[in-house]
This record gives C-alpha cells, structure tokens and sequence, in this order.
C-alpha cells in the first residue's frame, strides 16, 4: 500500500492513543491476514494488530487465553471486539533469535501442553469466540470444506476415506475429550523466549482452530525441524516431542501418545489448508503463496504429514 501509514491508519492510531502515549509515528507491515503496527512509546514499543475478518477470532480467543492461561501468553494492554483490534505489550525476543533452540523449543511446549488443558473446559466459549472447529467429530466436514475453497480434484475418494477413518479414530483416542485450541502456527518465531520474569509465551493466534490438543504439534514440530536443518524424525525433534506429551502422561502410555500424535498430525492437515485458504483466499492468484492451501490439502495421505507443515 501506498501513503502515510499515519494517515491510512489514523483512527487505529487514535484508539491506541486512549490507551498508551505515542512518541513517534508507527511502522505498518502489512499482509492480506492483517497488519501490524509497531507504535513507540516512552517505555518501549508496543503493537497494534488489526485482524481481517477471517481472523478476527483472535480478539475473542486472547481474552479467553489472559483468563485461562494468563502466564503463557502476551496479555493485550487493550482490545477492541468489534473493529478486530488488539494492542499488545512488546513481548521481546523470540526462540528463532536465541540459541540452544531445540532445547527451548522443548521447554516452551510443555507450557503449552497445560495451556491447551487450562483452556479445554472452555471449548464452547471458544467456539463462540469465532474460532473454526476442527475437531475430531468436525474433521470430515471441514475436508469437504477445504475440497470447496481449494478445487482440489485429485484422489479425492481415497483422501476422504482417510480423513473419515481418523477422524474417527481422534475421537476415541487419548487428549480426544480435552478439545483446545491449536495455534496452528506454533513455529519458534511465535514462541516469546523466557525471561527472568517470565517464562516462554505465545502470541498471533490469528490461524487457531479448535482441535485435538495433538494437533498443534504438526506445526510446532515441523518449524523446530526447519529451524534446525534436520527431520522430524531427528532426536531433537523427538525429545521436543516427548516433553509436549509428557503433559498428557496421565491419560495413556507413552506409545499410546505418540501413535496418537502422529495420526492428530496427519489429520491436522485439513485445518492448515482451510488455514490457508484464510490467509491467503482474498490476496488473488498473483500471491507467493496462493497455492499453499491446494498444495497442503494435496499431502493427505502422503509419507509425512510434516509436508504441509
């Protein structure tokens, strides 16, 4: 876009001004799912997030989060329902600018894991919130949606089948009556890193479902491995794993956990294309990553679901 940013978004600027001093004119980075302003003030910078409306479930889902997980996530200074507006607190650095990553990645899941617990007695308020279902008994339906906004027409019989079977088999599994949000985007640039004040906490939840708790490890999983220039089959990637699931211990054995999370993986799929086709549906065909919602709902019922991570 073109213009003054101060201009183009002269009233988002006057609602953050009833909230905080401005010292300086904003930073605008836009995208077609929403744009983010970088607003200094005389105790550091914070930012101004205006939602499209195809994410504006965002809003509702963080005042959900500061109540059920207030410690894990950036709790906004101010926030605005209808006009899909939030203001948050710089939180800092993130784990894609630190070191030992693995390792941080690791530590960052576990506070996840309780996150997704704290907030799975509130799968209703969530769902009211806006947040799309993609859980287990909604998985189906959400194929069909995802073969509609995509066009894709290739092996459908068999990738439906697929889909209806774990569908099924989610809803019978271990975490399957602890429905939660899954981030959806839980790669390390969305992970605020610890501090002596805090521990790890997570941020832009504009792509959030509501899921099978598993599922968000699709993500999380196959960010930490691109971070690291290695698969997920790697000995790191797996220790990240298993300290994620050793938050669900108590529901099964650990065999039992990760079978689970690899068939939560591959179902998972369907919700990251649907994902996608929310980003990136109205930014026409010209955009770098038009194709993204065909070609990720193309990998059901390949090797690795990790694909379409």
């Amino acid at each position: 876009m073109s213009g003054d940013p101060e201009q183009r978004y002269a009233e988002e600027l006057a609602w953050a001004a009833e909230h905080v001093r401005l010292t300086g004119p904003p930073v605008a980075r836009e995208r077609p799912w929403s744009t983010v302003l970088r607003l200094p003030t005389a105790d550091g910078p914070v930012w101004l997030k205006a939602t499209t409306p195809a994410a504006r479930a965002e809003v509702g889902l963080s005042r959900i989060l500061a109540v059920r997980a207030p410690g894990a996530v950036l709790v906004p200074i101010a926030r605005d329902d209808d006009r899909g507006w939030l203001l948050l607190p710089d939180g800092g650095p993130t784990l894609r600018d630190g070191e030992r990553i693995a390792a941080a990645v690791a530590a960052a899941l576990r506070v996840y894991a309780a996150l997704q617990r704290a907030v799975a007695p509130a799968r209703a308020e969530v769902l009211a919130a806006g947040v799309p279902d993609a859980s287990p008994g909604a998985l189906p339906a959400r194929f069909e949606d995802a073969l509609a906004a995509t066009g894709l027409d290739d092996d459908v019989a068999r990738r439906r089948a697929l889909v209806v079977h774990w569908a099924a088999a989610l809803a019978d599994s271990p975490g399957a009556d602890l429905v939660t949000v899954d981030h959806q985007d839980l790669h390390p640039g969305n992970i605020v890193a610890p501090s002596d004040d805090h521990g790890p906490r997570f941020y832009d939840r504009g792509d959030a479902v509501l899921a099978h708790p598993f599922a968000c490890l699709l993500v999380a999983l196959g960010g930490l491995a691109r971070a690291l220039g290695v698969g997920t089959d790697d000995a790191a990637v797996r220790a990240a794993r298993d300290a994620y699931l050793d938050g669900f211990s108590d529901l099964a054995g650990h065999d039992d956990l990760v079978r689970t999370a690899e068939l939560a993986c591959r179902a998972a799929v369907v919700a990251r294309a649907l994902t996608w086709h929310r980003a990136v549906g109205a930014a026409g065909p010209g955009h770098r990553f038009a194709g993204a919602p065909r070609a990720t709902l193309a990998t059901i019922g390949s090797r690795s679901p990790f694909h379409a991570a």
